[in-house]
């Protein structure tokens, strides 16, 4: 695990953060392309979205009318902030899985007494460190720590020594819900082990009509459809693919049945793509499985905390149960 620190001070009053680097990369990205595309079906983890260009266009997603999800989401945190940080007490260090540009974080960094660190971990590094250091101009007291890593990966990560303190995870954005149940049981003990059985707060979102839910992942301005093709662009500029975006469409449904949005890139036709030195055959209609998205009802997430060992604290929904947000206690506080 390699350390670095971004300078004491830039020149614009930036304080120190301390960057862990732990190998996430081009190179796992291309195992991960390759792999995905010799399945059948073919399929690519959503967490690879994240380059530069498909952080930007997330961002932009956030603000479109149909994704209700962020919004909805800061309304709750706002209201229930206070509410969480009682619960958590003082003194706690806060780690956010999957940061990102850290937007949410501050309202719990606002309302929590006497926060010893705030640790970021991210899988794309350029998103990470802009939220990292966002964090660190505002909060110029506080220890940041940016872990460039995949907080969602078989192995758990390592933190470096953060001192006393409660650990307090952080995982905001219905992120959990790229994950099957299963997935997100064996993320939730990962997690409860890095935290040291400490307590964490996740976002979820909910189970509502198919309209509002196929609209949010499939606006009518056609950013999340850039969204889902910049990974095969992300393809051709990092492993020298050739995929021909025009060949290919942005899919993206609710599964009733399984209770997931799917989004899915729809070959337009019978085509070959060279990836990493390979030939890929698609057929016409052939699709790549891109996310899937999980819906929950409160109970449904609450028994998926509970298998991996937390204790459901609390969940805070908004007026309309558009989304939910949970505290979970871990098992090293009664």
């Amino acid at each position: 695990m390699d350390r670095a620190l971004i300078g004491a001070m830039d020149a614009k009053n930036i304080p120190a953060i301390e960057v862990v680097e732990t190998g996430a990369g081009a190179q796992e990205f291309a195992g991960a392309v390759e792999d995905g595309l010799a399945r059948a079906p073919k399929m690519i983890p959503a967490k690879y979205f994240y380059d530069a260009e498909g952080a930007r266009l997330f961002a932009a997603i956030c603000e479109l009318p149909e994704y209700y999800l962020t919004r909805v989401e800061l309304t709750i945190l706002k209201a229930r902030a206070n509410e969480a940080a009682a619960l958590a007490g003082p003194g706690c260090h806060l780690i956010e899985f999957g940061s990102g540009a850290s937007i949410k974080v501050g309202l719990l960094l606002d309302a929590l007494a006497d926060p010893r660190s705030y640790v970021a971990i991210d899988i794309s590094r350029e998103f990470l460190l802009a939220g990292a250091e966002a964090a660190a101009k505002a909060y110029p007291a506080l220890r940041v720590v940016a872990v460039h890593g995949d907080y969602a990966g078989a192995e758990a990560l390592a933190l470096p020594d953060l001192g006393a303190g409660r650990r307090l995870g952080f995982f905001p954005g219905s992120t959990i819900g790229n994950l099957t149940p299963g997935e997100s049981v064996g993320f939730l003990k990962r997690a409860r082990a890095l935290l040291q059985d400490g307590d964490m707060i996740v976002g979820v979102d909910t189970k509502k009509d198919r309209t509002i839910l196929d609209a949010a992942y499939d606006d009518a301005q056609g950013v999340t459809a850039a969204f889902n093709l910049n990974l095969l662009k992300r393809a051709n500029a990092e492993l020298g693919a050739d995929f021909d975006l025009a060949a290919f469409r942005h899919v993206a449904f609710y599964n009733e049945a399984r209770g997931w949005i799917e989004m899915h890139l729809e070959s337009r036709k019978a085509q070959q793509v060279r990836v990493s030195g390979r030939t890929v055959p698609f057929r016409a209609g052939e699709t790549i499985l891109t996310e899937i998205s999980c819906k929950y009802a409160v109970a449904e997430f609450q028994e998926i905390a509970r298998a991996a060992g937390f204790r459901p604290l609390a969940a805070w929904t908004d007026d309309a149960a558009r989304f939910s947000v949970h505290y979970l206690r871990g098992a090293g506080r009664s």
